[in-house]
């Protein structure tokens, strides 16, 4: 079977300046995103630093229309609009005027492996030394703490100062996870970060944990990066998340059940993280959640 040319999947700007040695973050949507702390990562390095597009990709080519249907605009007696769907490879400049790359945009649906293949191809056009992926989990951990990290690299001497995860797991697959490993495969420098969200919370915005995304991306990439912005909705959402635990002693008992297990877990005194055999499943805990929202009156 004839192999395609993977250089066919996008555009690339002939006018591109030398990169060599450029760090290249790649944050897709479309795999577990939760608390939206990878897409507010992503999006927010790219509103706050000077950016401009040096790789398009055909979207017509990976994406699955009907299965993530575009949104369009009726305006009346007409079709106003359409939202089309941008895969793209920003080039972007720290705070002191550092070049770095942000892969941004939705996941293919399919050609994965060429679409890696494209990857690599670009990465040894434009030097790239580093991939930097980014996701969020939801885990049992409490919004009162601190926001946890997994580190995964190839080779593993990038994430030698951090705490492994587990062992061996077997986990779905996302484009994000095969381009780290195909790029670790190819020669290249490539790690990722996963950060933990509060499960009772991982379907509403949590910035927090997108402020710790791009720490990570900050120290991997010797990058200097603005996080005031999400600092600052970090602590109204927790203000927020507070206001509402206190006003419902289930809720704030749980939430005491989950710090407990934490500190005990920091403390050294054994205890996973992972072990909630004690606790309530996320689903009771979004189950109680709802419950209490839905019976508070409306606000802004």
């Amino acid at each position: 079977m004839k192999k395609l040319d993977p250089s066919e999947l996008y555009d690339l700007d002939p006018g591109r300046p030398d990169l060599d040695g450029v760090v290249m973050v790649q944050a897709l949507d479309g795999f577990i995103d939760a608390g939206g702390a990878r897409k507010l990562a992503a999006d927010h390095l790219l509103a706050t630093l000077d950016s401009q597009v040096v790789v398009r990709f055909d979207h017509d080519q990976l994406f699955d229309y009907r299965a993530r249907r575009p949104i369009m605009i009726f305006a009346r007696d007409h079709w106003d609009s359409y939202d089309a769907p941008e895969l793209a490879l920003h080039l972007v400049h720290d705070l002191d005027g550092k070049p770095f790359l942000v892969l941004a945009g939705p996941e293919p649906d399919v050609q994965w492996e060429r679409f890696a293949l494209a990857i690599e191809q670009i990465s040894r056009l434009l030097g790239v030394k580093r991939s930097v992926g980014l996701n969020a989990i939801p885990m049992g951990l409490p919004h009162t703490r601190p926001v946890g990290v997994i580190a995964h690299g190839t080779p593993p001497a990038l994430v030698a100062e951090y705490t492994p995860w587990v062992e061996t797991v077997q986990v779905p697959a996302s484009a994000g996870h095969l381009l780290e490993l195909r790029l670790g495969e190819a020669g290249f420098e490539a790690m990722g970060f996963a950060v933990h969200v509060p499960h009772y919370v991982s379907q509403a915005a949590y910035p927090a944990a997108a402020a710790q995304l791009v720490r990570e991306v900050a120290k991997a990439g010797s990058l200097r990066l603005p996080v005031e912005g999400l600092d600052q909705a970090a602590e109204e959402t927790r203000r927020a998340i507070d206001e509402q635990v206190a006003g419902s002693p289930e809720v704030a008992e749980i939430v005491h059940q989950l710090e407990v297990q934490y500190d005990a877990f920091v403390s050294g005194q054994g205890r996973s993280l992972l072990d909630e055999s004690q606790l309530p499943s996320a689903d009771e805990l979004g189950a109680e959640l709802e419950r209490f929202l839905a019976e508070q009156p409306p606000r802004d």
